[in-house]
């Protein structure tokens, strides 16, 4: 195991290997602290980030952050690794990667150069290289990358910001579920999907949800998916009983150990994604998984642990869910950045940076990256700093947002954006929803000719029936 040494202003800081360096890197966050890997002041944090500007990218394919005879994530990595598109950055040290990153991000065709060296990019160099970066940084890099997906609308164009569309109620009430769909389809979301957490995991009720919102697409010609986020097993059992099922939803993480918390692994995750496709049911793409991810999961399933046993940095764990998830080929992929709580994002401050992080992450590795811009009410974080968090995704080209009515999801019991949030960095940034639904919004008179969303009366409008749905 590799110690690596740095002097800072006359102190010498010594760290126990690349999952240690990786971890006292990190910007300060509770999760860390919790596990016991964080940075002890800022000026160790600040000689972990030097010493890892110097570690060269060949490293993180030897040296790994979890043994690859204990993991199936990190066999998968290892495995997929692309090192034909590696070669053109195999020379470059982490900061070095940087560099190369906001040179190219400033240059001609970014989009073109990033697509063909992200197969090349290991997750833990992705983490690894985010840890050095400015918020500007991996807004200016994000901004740079175009990833796209598509289902029945299509995903992740410049230019566009979709929203998923969370109706989710307590009892899973059809018309509590009917009035939130309404109210979100009247202020122009839904484009990334219809998207609702049931109450319980039960196959009938999924089933029973999966009808309601197939039958509304279908009555007023929606170009949307829907989803009910059940476990995949559920989906699965639906998809074999001839359930209108879109989009195959799970939870993942960054070790085999925290995705077998969820229940699931890769076979399963790739038979879940054949079955999605068997079914054909995309009108403009194939892309039919929906993928959920956090920084913390795999510390609260006590699945955190990498070589020598040291916790690995939730960041760093995070963003080996993203190099799962691409090879899944998903139509969406989404980071809860501050749902899990304060116990891993402590505030504002710091789930803005991670939001900014994952999203980053995610888009280099190739996904259609999206953010629920939420917290918990016993964080100490408010929407003002969710309306800055959107505001900088909006700018670095998020994929998609999740919006739920008046920012509080009664369900779930926490705060994420409003229908009006995504209305609002629509209309301040110049965005537009998906072509395929602006197409549809236009036919209901709810595009104006400079193609801002226009809010119309729910009494005056076709979708009025959905409110004795």
């Amino acid at each position: 195991m590799t110690t690596f040494n740095q002097q800072v202003g006359g102190s010498t800081y010594s760290f126990d290997g690349l999952v240690d360096l990786l971890a006292k890197a990190t910007p300060a966050r509770s999760g860390d602290e919790l596990a016991g890997c964080a940075a002890h002041s800022d000026a160790e944090r600040a000689a972990a980030q030097w010493a890892l500007a110097d570690v060269s990218l060949t490293t993180f394919l030897t040296d790994l952050v979890v043994p690859y005879e204990d993991d199936e994530v990190t066999r998968l990595i290892i495995d997929s690794h692309d090192r034909g598109a590696f070669a053109a950055v195999s020379h470059l040290t982490v900061g070095g990667l940087r560099d190369w990153l906001l040179e190219v991000a400033a240059g001609p065709d970014p989009g073109t150069r990033l697509r063909a060296v992200s197969p090349g990019l290991t997750p833990e160099m992705v983490a690894a290289v985010s840890k050095i970066m400015r918020n500007q940084d991996l807004i200016a890099v994000s901004r740079a990358i175009t990833v796209t997906s598509a289902f029945r609308t299509t995903i992740g164009l410049p230019g566009h910001l979709a929203t998923r569309l969370q109706p989710n109620h307590p009892t899973d009430d059809p018309r509590g579920i009917a009035a939130a769909t309404l109210d979100g389809l009247l202020l122009g979301c839904g484009d990334a999907v219809i998207g609702i957490n049931p109450a319980t995991d039960s196959p009938q009720a999924t089933a029973d949800l999966l009808h309601l919102l197939d039958e509304v697409r279908r009555r007023y010609d929606i170009p949307a998916q829907s989803c009910v986020l059940s476990h995949v097993t559920t989906t699965l059992e639906l998809i074999e009983a001839g359930a209108p099922v879109d989009l195959v939803f799970q939870s993942i993480a960054g070790t085999e150990g925290a995705n077998s918390g969820f229940g699931v692994n890769v076979s399963l995750l790739r038979e879940a994604n054949e079955a999605g496709r068997s079914l054909k049911r995309g009108t403009v793409g194939d892309n039919v998984m929906y993928l959920e991810t956090g920084q913390g999961s795999a510390l609260s399933a006590n699945a955190h642990l990498g070589t020598g046993g040291r916790p690995v940095d939730q960041q760093t764990l995070e963003v080996r869910a993203y190099g799962l998830a691409r090879t899944l080929e998903p139509l969406l992929v989404n980071t809860v950045v501050g749902f899990i709580g304060p116990e891993y994002l402590f505030d504002g401050k710091q789930i803005i940076r991670a939001g900014l992080e994952d999203h980053f992450c995610g888009k280099l590795l190739g996904l259609p990256m999206g953010v629920d811009v939420c917290y918990t009410n016993h964080a100490e974080a408010d929407q003002d700093d969710m309306d800055t968090l959107l505001t900088l995704l909006g700018v670095a080209g998020a994929a998609f947002v999740i919006t739920v009515p008046g920012a509080d999801d009664v369900m779930l019991g926490y705060q994420s954006l409003s229908f009006h949030d995504a209305l609002y960095a629509r209309q301040v940034l110049g965005l537009r929803p998906a072509p395929e639904f602006e197409d549809w919004l236009r036919r209901l008179g709810m595009v104006s000719s400079n193609g801002r969303i226009v809010p119309v009366d729910a009494a005056a409008s076709p979708l009025r029936e959905l409110t004795v749905t």
